[in-house]
């Protein structure tokens, strides 16, 4: 069935006009659900029932993406095959016309891979104008991190495995000596000994409870800690959660006991620290195809639901908590602080 001009309706719950940043149009072709954003500098992004298949960086203007995405649109209602979208291109953040973090240095701990939540965020970042530190997990993981690294022009890019004593210790002691001052820190990294995860939360030993604790919630209070004196005008703490924290959601196991204790350290970081000017956040997207989700049995179930379910019936994207997380790091969200953001297309509403 061909897609006309007229099958296109704007998202009326997004501001239109001048000002607008983000907008959406819809249209409906048989069983399939047409979405294109655009953005007012040119880039764009086509997705079907919620699958990106198309997206632009290139058009000058808001006007030549749309009829560029929904060229495609029409190519792929009559069957025709398109050209997949290229990696690190659109990200629907402008990345030269709102340097609205520019002058701010931020460390983002928790980058494996191009697909990690934790590139999304440092992207977004460095997108906005902002200077970052980052760091890799181990030799193996180096080669991975520091082409996004070097992506990202990052002047300090070191080693932290939260399990090596000292390694955390090292990265703040740098950014101290070089940059002197900090204004916000990305924490995204967890892990469960695969024995612990995978078996009933009653029968999770001592030394693999400890081990959970120590990495997915613990960490993010030594960094708060580390962090605090270098904050000297405030700043902004992250961490990364999960909806498993406040839900039983199966195979989450262990790993929902420990984002319940991260998110309530949140809170008690939160109130300590916002008399000194530092907000604190806990950000639970929507379940995202990462290396670190790859160890929960049955995941691509959970995908499903989440996409079935969702007000959004959409599937969060990594680009999409970046854009959220740089957001509340910019002092317009001075008053936000002590809370879970949820960036999940409203699935934590539906029961």
């Amino acid at each position: 069935m061909p897609l006309r001009n007229a099958d296109w309706e704007p998202n009326r719950e997004i501001p239109v006009g001048k000002g607008a940043t983000l907008q959406q149009f819809f249209a409906v072709s048989g069983k399939d659900r047409f979405e294109i954003s655009v953005a007012p500098w040119g880039e764009g992004q086509l997705k079907v029932n919620g699958e990106e298949i198309a997206r632009t960086a290139e058009a000058k203007d808001r006007s030549q993406a749309f009829a560029t995405l929904k060229q495609a649109a029409q190519r792929y209602a009559r069957g025709e095959s398109l050209d997949q979208p290229k990696k690190g291109r659109a990200r629907l953040i402008p990345a030269v016309k709102a340097k609205l973090l520019e002058g701010k240095k931020g460390l983002v701990v928790g980058i494996a891979n191009d697909k990690s939540i934790a590139w999304g965020c440092a992207a977004a970042f460095r997108a906005f104008g902002a200077e970052l530190a980052v760091t890799y997990l181990n030799d193996k993981a180096r080669k991975h991190v520091e082409p996004l690294a070097h992506a990202l022009e990052a002047p300090i890019v070191m080693p932290l495995d939260a399990q090596v004593p000292g390694q955390m210790e090292a990265v703040f002691e740098r950014i101290g000596k070089e940059w002197g001052s900090l204004d916000f820190v990305v924490h995204s990294i967890a892990f469960a000994p695969k024995e612990t995860l995978q078996g009933r939360v009653i029968d999770v030993p001592l030394d693999g409870f400890l081990t959970t604790m120590h990495v997915s919630c613990w960490t993010f209070l030594r960094m708060a800690k580390l962090a605090e004196p270098l904050m000297k005008k405030g700043g902004t703490l992250f961490t990364m959660t999960y909806y498993g924290s406040r839900a039983v959601v199966r195979n989450y196991n262990v790993m929902g006991v420990a984002k319940a204790a991260l998110e309530s350290a949140v809170r008690y970081a939160s109130a300590e620290l916002g008399p000194k000017g530092i907000r604190v956040h806990a950000i639970s997207p929507g379940p995202l195809a990462t290396r670190a989700a790859s160890g929960i049995p049955e995941f691509d179930k959970l995908l499903e639901k989440a996409k079935a379910k969702a007000p959004a019936r959409s599937l969060v994207s990594i680009e999409d908590v970046g854009a959220a997380t740089a957001f509340l790091a910019h002092d317009v969200a001075r008053l936000i602080t002590g809370d879970t953001i949820y960036i999940d297309g409203g699935y934590h509403v539906v029961d």
